[in-house]
């Protein structure tokens, strides 16, 4: 069984928000998948599904971005997963462009406050990620605001395919094909053809 766990913040607020990357592609997961999202579990918004004959528990932890690894914590002892190999973290990157994904099999925290809680609660850097660009923030802006802010008309058509790009990376991945993935999606986003 997979966890598959997008990170974001709760609340109408901070719907569409750079931060909330992680939720959007839980949506478009659970979406392709015929998956509600709707129990709660140890502090999170679950379902259960299946993609690619594989169980999964689409995940969406309601503790705020910064306490996402209590959430987290909680799901991966309840359903005795293996983090390293079982479960999948999906969320923003403010250094990639906007819809860019990258795959990654572990790594730091890179300054995100949601990985770094989730590295701090599960004692490790290694489990599978996902990471969905936002765009670069703005000298001018604070990090804080840049996150929470939304995105303009041309970013959200680029972030739709995004999302799309990781659920079909999720694909890959739960049927043990990450390196597949980092081959196919690791790659720079061509800009369109004027």
């Amino acid at each position: 069984m997979y966890i598959i766990a997008g990170l974001g913040n709760p609340g109408q607020p901070y719907e569409g928000t750079r931060h909330n990357a992680g939720f959007d592609v839980i949506d478009v997961l659970a979406e392709a998948y015929n998956i509600s999202v709707d129990y709660r579990k140890n502090r999170a918004l679950i379902g259960k599904g299946i993609i690619e004959g594989q169980k999964v528990i689409l995940a969406k932890p309601q503790t705020y971005m910064n306490l996402s690894g209590e959430s987290i914590r909680g799901l991966v002892d309840y359903y005795k997963v293996d983090e390293e190999s079982e479960l999948i973290v999906i969320y923003d990157d403010v250094s990639l462009d906007p819809g860019q994904i990258r795959i990654r099999k572990k790594g730091s925290a890179g300054g995100h406050n949601g990985i770094k809680s989730i590295i701090a609660h599960l004692g490790t850097e290694v489990f599978p990620r996902v990471k969905v660009g936002v765009g670069q923030k703005p000298r001018q802006y604070d990090l804080a605001d840049y996150v929470l802010g939304h995105f303009s008309r041309e970013e959200r058509e680029q972030m739709a395919e995004g999302y799309r790009h990781a659920a079909e990376a999720v694909k890959y991945m739960v049927t043990d094909r990450v390196d597949e993935a980092m081959n196919e999606y690791n790659r720079k986003v061509r800009p369109k053809e004027l």
